[in-house]
């Protein structure tokens, strides 16, 4: 395994956690792109310290109509006053799905996922709680599937375990490869779709040939044993496995900043 460091920075302590690992991980996954749709939760934490860190002009968009946010603190939510007031403009709702998003204006989505499949395939809606209990009802599509059929590119982050990685979606939210490599020409998705799923544990992203998920990278002292155990689906690896790097000290000051400010606020 090889394991690259960013150029000109200063390593971190060895007091990071598995969060912050992949945290940082999914904002270096934005370094260069020029426009992000940002989905609220981890996508927004990972977006955020990216244009304060990899991608200082990376342009944040949001939802409710925000171009160009930069926000001083994670955002609460889409309707975060904060966005509004830090954008460079805010227009309608429609506009922004209809010339923005369907226009092809955007780089890249970046979306969590309550329920992933192996062809990367989304839930975030209704989830089966076992025998003689109520479904379990989550936040619902909101602009997923749009930002997963418009957008240039799609990444995804969010946390490893077999409650996340299922053999089986309980609902169907969001396309990201259907059943495999042709359904989204098929359906005339313009967008490349799903290109790597961050999770605390490493970094999947898809086969080429297949569009199925595969283990890319490890975390430092994360096994493949761990990351299988911890999918529900016979996962599969790449011939050739990076080490991810550590987070530096810069990225990790940034990180606990942006999230300190928020409980600054909160409180």
């Amino acid at each position: 395994m090889t394991e690259t460091t960013p150029a000109g920075t200063t390593p971190a302590p060895a007091d990071f956690t598995r969060d912050e690992l992949m945290e940082v991980n999914a904002a270096r996954a934005l370094a260069g792109a020029k426009t992000c749709f940002v989905g609220i939760g981890l996508p927004s934490t990972a977006a955020n310290l990216a244009r304060n860190t990899v991608n200082p002009g990376l342009v944040l968009i949001y939802e409710s109509g925000t171009i160009g946010s930069k926000p001083t603190r994670l955002p609460l939510s889409i309707g975060d006053g904060e966005l509004a007031e830090t954008a460079d403009a805010v227009v309608p709702v429609p506009e922004m799905f209809n010339y923005w998003l369907q226009g092809g204006r955007v780089d890249v989505g970046f979306l969590g996922a309550a329920q992933v499949d192996r062809f990367a395939n989304i839930n975030t809606t209704i989830v089966d709680r076992g025998p003689d209990k109520p479904e379990g009802r989550l936040p619902g599509a909101g602009g997923a599937p749009e930002i997963a059929s418009n957008c240039g590119k799609v990444l995804m982050v969010l946390r490893h375990s077999t409650r996340n990685f299922v053999e089986k979606l309980d609902f169907v939210t969001t396309l990201g490869y259907g059943s495999g490599p042709d359904d989204r020409k098929r359906l005339g998705m313009p967008g490349a779709g799903p290109v790597a799923v961050i999770t605390d544990l490493g970094i999947m992203r898809p086969d080429p040939a297949t569009a199925e998920l595969v283990l890319t990278d490890l975390h430092p002292g994360v096994t493949v044993e761990q990351v299988r155990a911890a999918t529900s689906w016979e996962l599969k690896t790449a011939d050739s496995i990076t080490t991810t790097a550590p987070p530096t000290a810069e990225e990790l000051a940034a990180l606990r900043a942006l999230k300190a400010a928020g409980k600054k606020d909160a409180s």
